[in-house]
């Protein structure tokens, strides 16, 4: 099976060491992708005679939309083949080196259409390799019932939201103020930086977790291996990953403005001056991962520490608030576009309260959904079943695409507003069919104290706690 068994210690209060390295490599790829997102609307509009493509807003955000949604279509394949045949491990090393390539491309000079779809389509391809696999080995270092799961892909992922602080910082600064070439060129040595960490530090910290399947070599005329079907337990819960799957296109269509719409917007109609200084467009871009960095430490120890007293809210109900305040960050979306259709230009704190609802809700739906699948998938289809889970995401950011590029049409403001009602909406309905859902999971998501785990037999010592 390509998901190890081999990796959870007992401990319930200190995590794996492998954790630590995950956060890392997951950390610089993050860099790499957020750091070339906050570019690449600013690069497709801006003006030939900037180095840039000269493109209409309407196709920059079409363009954007396509790339991000192949971007999380790709893992079902990757996942797929890390499962039959490569193991997780190999999978991330492959992914990261094109997705590294990928970025070195787009920093080529000059505006030539054909590099510039190509450094897209390694991205792409690398990313397929990358994402699901990492997320699975996550979820590899624990054993069921392991009250820490959650909490550890809350940890897991803060590293995601440094990488994306580290974007906006570094590839966003060099790219807006010295040229796209260097934003760019920043962006794959962060991806060779998770490449290398990854490499050097992996036999040592990951135990067998991520190591390609075994093959069982049959003898000639030997009968074959029985085929297991799955079981009826397993079917239900393969369910709720597609039904929650279909909420979380609502949640990820919204959410993914930040990187279109808000971002054009905020570059065109929000006051960015602060004591006279003009902040720059890209780092905008920042104030979700600083979000994240504060509040994830708060989150995972929360979710901890319910599931450690069995009070853990249910799975369906925490992605219902996500939803929920995703589309009460929006209700400050709508204020400044009233103030900026007024008076020409929006205070920035409207957009910085939007992001903080925005990320308090992403840190109810999006960790947890990782941790979903690593819970409910059967082991044998963990990783292309996390690729699945991913192909919400590429519908979505499709779908934030097209519909970012409709604000030229209806307006800011009517357009914010539908997507408030429609992600209100989804959580509502959400919520409302959550305990369906985890009756469903059949027990999948609940929390076993230490003894029980040990007692189970699911005390795996290969790994060590930090």
């Amino acid at each position: 099976m390509a998901q190890s068994t081999a990796s959870a210690p007992t401990e319930t209060r200190g995590h794996p060491k492998g954790l630590y390295l995950l956060f890392t490599t997951e950390m610089w790829e993050r860099m790499s992708y957020y750091g070339m997102r906050a570019l690449l609307v600013l690069y497709m509009v801006s003006a030939a005679e900037k180095h840039g493509f000269g493109w209409t807003q309407a196709k920059a955000l079409e363009v954007y939309g396509l790339y991000t949604g192949l971007v999380y279509l790709t893992p079902v394949a990757g996942g797929f083949l890390a499962d039959r045949y490569l193991g997780q491990r190999l999978s991330v090393i492959i992914g990261g080196i094109l997705m590294m390539l990928g970025q070195f491309v787009l920093a080529m000079p000059g505006t030539v259409e054909a590099l510039f779809y190509t450094g897209l389509g390694l991205l792409v391809i690398g990313n397929g390799f990358f994402k699901p696999n990492i997320s699975t080995m996550v979820g590899g270092l624990y054993a069921p019932g392991d009250a820490r799961r959650d909490g550890a892909f809350t940890i897991f992922y803060m590293g995601i939201n440094m990488g994306a602080l580290l974007a906006s910082a570094v590839c966003g600064t060099l790219g807006e103020k010295f040229g796209w070439t260097w934003g760019f060129a920043s962006a794959g040595v962060g991806m060779a930086l998770g490449v290398v960490i990854f490499l050097a530090f992996s036999n040592r910290l990951l135990g067998d977790v991520g190591k390609a399947p075994k093959r069982v070599e049959r003898k000639a005329g030997a009968p074959a291996a029985p085929t297991v079907a799955l079981t009826r337990e397993e079917k239900d819960r393969i369910v709720v990953i597609f039904v929650l799957a279909l909420f979380v296109v609502f949640f990820w269509a919204a959410f993914e403005q930040a990187g279109g719409l808000m971002n054009l917007y905020t570059d065109a109609k929000v006051d960015r001056s602060v004591f006279g200084w003009e902040v720059p467009t890209t780092w905008f871009q920042a104030v979700n991962p600083i979000f994240i960095l504060l509040l994830g430490p708060i989150f995972a120890e929360l979710w901890t520490g319910l599931g450690r007293r069995s009070k853990d809210p249910s799975i369906p109900a925490k992605m219902a608030m996500g939803l929920l305040l995703v589309s009460f960050g929006f209700v400050f979306m709508l204020g400044a576009s009233k103030q900026s259709d007024a008076s020409g230009k929006a205070a920035l704190l409207w957009v910085v309260a939007a992001y903080f609802f925005h990320t308090a809700g992403e840190l109810c739906l999006s960790p947890v959904g990782l941790s979903m699948v690593t819970k409910l998938a059967p082991a044998k289809y963990v990783s292309a079943l996390m690729g699945v889970w991913f192909i919400a995401n590429a519908v979505a950011n499709y779908l934030a695409g097209l519909i970012g590029g409709y604000a030229e049409k209806m307006g800011e403001f009517d357009l914010f507003l539908a997507i408030t009602i429609a992600t209100a909406a989804a959580g509502g309905v959400l919520l409302a069919i959550a305990p369906m859902l985890k009756r469903m999971m059949h027990g999948a998501d609940e929390s076993k104290p230490a003894a029980q785990l040990a007692a189970d037999g699911q005390s795996k010592p290969g790994i060590q706690a930090a």
